[in-house]
Order: structure tokens, then C-alpha cells, then sequence
């Protein structure tokens, strides 16, 4: 069942991959990228320090975190996010990232209760809303970042 599932999670992502960079390719691809290389780190310290395990992962070989989640979903969700929260004032963004994080904390507790997807040793439904919230800002100021140095360069902030 759990190959199944990621199997699914895969494809689906895969399907929307097309769909989320159509525009501003280079910035969807930054927030893909950081995203990704974030999540990886924190995951690799999370596991390395025995909070987590992925007992169904795939190439279990090779890696010892759920590269799929690492550097497809939560990237992809993150692409998402920022595109949707890139004009809000911080309290909308605030209340958009509950649209991702609280259903991420139940999933991966029912998930982690119903399945060998996730085995949480020292981890909490809270922890991954804390996380998910953590990275979901520091590429939003990743990109907030860029773009004003960007527009800095160019002259459109002044010197």
C-alpha cells in the first residue's frame, strides 16, 4: 500500500509540474530549488538524529530521508504557496500558510498512525506545522530577498 502511495504522490506531482512554471519561470524554479535543498537538510537532521524514519521510502539504499517529499512535493507546495501569497501583507500570508501546514500536520498523523509511510519517534504533529511554516517563510524571504536585489541592480529601488 505504501509503494502505492508514493507511486500516486509522484505521478501527481509530475502532472502538476507543467502546470506551476508556466510564467515566471525563473522564479518558480529558485523557490523549487531552495525549497527543495532546505526541506533536504532538515530532513537529513531530523532523521540523523533519530526523530523520524521513513521505513517505506524509495531507493531505501541510498537515502535514508523520503527524497520524493524532500525535493518534489514540498517543493511544488512552495511554489504554489508563494504564488499565491507573492501580494499579501504578512497576516494574509500568515492565514494562507494554514491552507498548507495544518492539513500536512493531519495528514502526516494519520499517515504516521495508518501506514510505514512515517515513524515518529521524537516528533509531533506540531513539529511538522512548525517546520512546514519555518521553510514556507525562509523562501519567502529567499525570494523577497532576490527580488530586491534584483530591482535594486536595475535601478527601480534607487541607489
Amino acid at each position: 500500500m505504501e509503494k502505492i502511495l508514493l507511486r500516486l504522490l509522484t505521478a501527481g506531482c509530475l502532472v502538476f509540474v507543467p502546470i506551476l512554471f508556466k510564467g515566471k519561470r525563473r522564479e518558480n524554479f529558485l523557490i523549487f530549488f531552495a525549497k527543495g535543498v532546505l526541506a533536504t537538510l532538515i530532513d537529513a537532521y531530523v532523521v540523523g538524529t533519530n526523530k523520524v524514519a521513513y521505513p517505506v521510502r524509495p531507493f531505501p539504499k541510498i537515502f535514508k530521508t523520503n527524497i520524493i517529499y524532500d525535493v518534489l512535493f514540498f517543493p511544488l507546495l512552495s511554489v504554489i504557496w508563494v504564488k499565491m501569497s507573492e501580494r499579501d501583507r504578512l497576516g494574509k500570508k500568515l492565514l494562507k500558510s494554514l491552507i498548507f501546514s495544518v492539513p500536512m500536520s493531519f495528514g502526516q498523523w494519520y499517515f504516521e498512525k495508518n501506514s510505514k509511510l512515517f515513524k515518529w519517534k521524537k516528533w509531533s504533529p506540531l513539529h511538522t506545522f512548525a517546520s512546514v511554516n519555518f521553510t514556507l517563510f525562509t523562501i519567502r524571504g529567499f525570494i523577497g530577498l532576490i527580488k530586491y536585489f534584483d530591482k535594486k541592480e536595475t535601478g527601480e529601488y534607487g541607489n
